[in-house]
């Protein structure tokens, strides 16, 4: 059974979630503040979480970067939410490196089945799987990218984004196709992440940068070799 760490102080809030995932044979665990919410995340290790940004003790924010730095962490998706409807807010909590971004009110349909993709996209590939390209190796199975043999730190974001393009070299992928490919569905907020994610990813490869083309009109593609 997988399990789900909902960090809300709202308690009402918190119990409404925790009641449909469990309805829907999730194993629920519950934070009310910021600080216990980090420390139980760091040490249960759930297979997601669902943050609230405005929490007492330590904001959702800060929580999100100190999982980030922890590897018992890192890699656990995360989905934000708040009362914050600002398109600003939207954008900084997806650029940050959030899985997702919900704001209240919200339908408990529309978060489960946001939880629902994001889980299947995370336990899409069993088995290790390697995938290579020209400087590129991808180790699907523990989400580990390495350029020249070298591991660089990339986030679940950006590393599937870069995947996706990288299993279709060549070819030029249309921006809702690459936003779908993450998140499971486009939309403008997501749609002016996209850029800010090609961008941080075109730093990370260095002098490899030029791998990554944008396609005027289109989108991006990975070259081929």
């Amino acid at each position: 059974m997988q399990r789900i760490l909902i960090v809300e102080d709202e308690r009402d809030i918190a119990d409404l979630i925790g009641f449909n995932l469990e309805r829907a044979g999730y194993s629920i665990l519950k934070a009310h503040d910021g600080i216990h919410g980090a420390s139980l995340a760091i040490h249960e290790q759930p297979d997601l979480v669902i943050l609230d940004l405005m929490l007492p003790g330590k904001d959702g924010y800060a929580v999100f970067k100190e999982l980030r730095r922890d590897a018992r962490t890192r890699d656990t998706p995360v989905i934000m939410l708040t009362a914050r409807a600002q398109t600003e807010d939207r954008i900084q909590g997806l650029e940050a490196g959030a899985d997702d971004y919900l704001t209240k009110p919200f339908s408990p349909k529309e978060l489960l089945l946001r939880v629902q993709a994001i889980l299947k996209r995370s336990n899409a590939a069993p088995g290790a799987v390697t995938v290579e390209h020209g400087p590129f190796r991808f180790n699907k199975n523990d989400l580990k990218f390495y350029l020249d043999g070298d591991p660089v730190d990339l986030t679940s974001t950006e590393f599937k984004l870069l995947l996706f393009m990288t299993e279709r070299p060549g070819t030029p992928q249309d921006r809702n196709d690459l936003l779908r490919s993450v998140w499971g569905y486009s939309d403008d907020v997501h749609s002016r992440t996209l850029d800010t994610h090609m961008k941080r990813l075109r730093q990370k490869l260095g002098p490899h940068a030029e791998m990554i083309e944008t396609v005027r009109g289109v989108g991006y593609r990975v070259v081929s070799h």
